[in-house]
């Protein structure tokens, strides 16, 4: 028998909204002590913010859960994150067997699997077919109009949707079964030739996803179109890509240049390893929509005209910066912070703040920021997306 007393663990201080300089007080009020404690860069901001800019990130796990059996659904769009009006999100489980049910948008669909293993199916307007199983770290890209299904396979799946318009909702779709529900009887008689009464049994409503059972293998299950396959595969392996390494992490980009397909949307995956940052830069082609994988950071979003806004972020939030808009994402934890960045665009685009001050008369830049020849040594000329300084790197500080 173990005849240790209990020893409790040291109380866990109260974060209060109070700088080092004295700025600020005790909060005593109602509060969410927890959430203020994921958000210490809300609670207490740098002393560099200022200004009004909008709330540009919002959590999966404060939205609502479209549960079905056969898995669930959530979805951010511009009616949780307001700023948000060219991408929106949904996260959706599957459990083994669970359909989302045959469909198609009006926008086109990106997706990255995050967990498990999925079989997907298309059919183009030529009537060539696609069929593929996906696992963790691949995409699949369905342009407008292009009728599809998503089935999980023996361990279920787990996955994020990307659509190019943020007031899309995935709940407001074209289905199969909706279609049926809403079309007489005989006039789906008359166009299968078969009689009235075997559309007896179809669905009232839209069943979105449900349960049935796990399918065989690709080559036992594939319909071989006489038309022949896409000619443009719908799916993208990006963790077989080879990854830009750097100091700091590491980044894999993909596009139109490298999936075709994929015409309005294009990523970056992102890693920043503990104690790096992803440099401070802005894309000049869209707004950015972004998705947290794993780890927590933060990430400031400088607006102009002396605007700028810090907020902490961690795995299951989506952030937004809108174009152009300046901004870094620095990691403030221990384990690497993996995240994707999302633009409605054939193309990724950035521009670097360090390689733009480097290919600069140096005399320019330093009588610009009154800066010395010690700064501009340390500008890279060749882009580097993530960085990592030794002695240079986060510490919780809002001085």
């Amino acid at each position: 028998m173990n005849d240790n007393k209990y020893q409790p663990s040291a109380p866990v201080p109260i974060p209060q909204p109070i700088r080092s300089d004295g700025a600020g007080g005790v909060d005593r009020g109602p509060r969410d002590v927890l959430r203020d404690m994921q958000n210490p860069d809300m609670l207490v901001p740098p002393k560099t913010d200022n200004g009004l800019l909008p709330n540009l990130r919002f959590s999966f796990s404060d939205t609502h859960m479209q549960l079905n059996h056969g898995g669930w659904s959530r979805e951010i769009t511009v009616r949780e994150l307001p700023i948000a009006t060219t991408l929106a999100g949904v996260n959706m489980y599957l459990k083994p067997g669970g359909v989302r049910e045959l469909h198609w948008h009006q926008q086109a669909e990106w997706s990255y699997m995050l967990l498990g293993r999925a079989r997907i199916t298309a059919v183009d307007q030529n009537g060539r077919n696609f069929i593929a199983d996906v696992g963790p770290g691949d995409l699949w890209y369905f342009p407008p109009g292009i009728p599809h299904s998503i089935q999980g396979l023996e361990e279920g799946c787990e996955f994020l949707l990307v659509f190019d318009d943020g007031a899309f909702s995935d709940l407001n779709t074209l289905s199969l079964s909706d279609w049926f529900a809403h079309t007489p009887k005989e006039v789906l008689s008359a166009n299968f030739g078969v009689p009235e009464s075997e559309f007896d049994g179809i669905p009232k409503e839209q069943v979105y996803i449900y349960q049935s059972t796990v399918p065989g293998s690709v080559s036992s299950t594939a319909i071989q179109s006489p038309n022949g396959a896409v000619p443009l595969p719908f799916a993208h392996r990006l963790l077989a890509q080879p990854s830009m390494m750097m100091p700091g992490g590491s980044v894999r980009i993909v596009d139109s240049s490298v999936f075709p397909i994929s015409k309005t949307i294009a990523a970056a995956l992102v890693e920043i390893e503990p104690g790096g940052m992803r440099e401070l830069h802005w894309h000049p082609n869209n707004d950015e929509w972004q998705y947290y994988l794993t780890g927590q950071g933060r990430m400031t979003v400088f607006g102009g005209e002396g605007n700028a806004r810090t907020y902490d972020v961690r795995a299951g939030d989506v952030g937004y910066v809108p174009f152009a808009f300046g901004h870094y994402v620095q990691n403030t934890g221990t384990e690497s912070l993996w995240f994707l960045e999302m633009f409605k665009s054939d193309r990724f685009e950035d521009v670097s703040l360090s390689q733009w001050m480097a290919l600069t008369p140096h005399a320019l830049v330093e009588s610009n920021l009154n800066v010395s020849p010690a700064l501009i040594s340390k500008l890279n000329k060749v882009k580097q997306p993530v960085v990592k300084h030794p002695g240079y790197t986060y510490q919780n500080s809002h001085d």
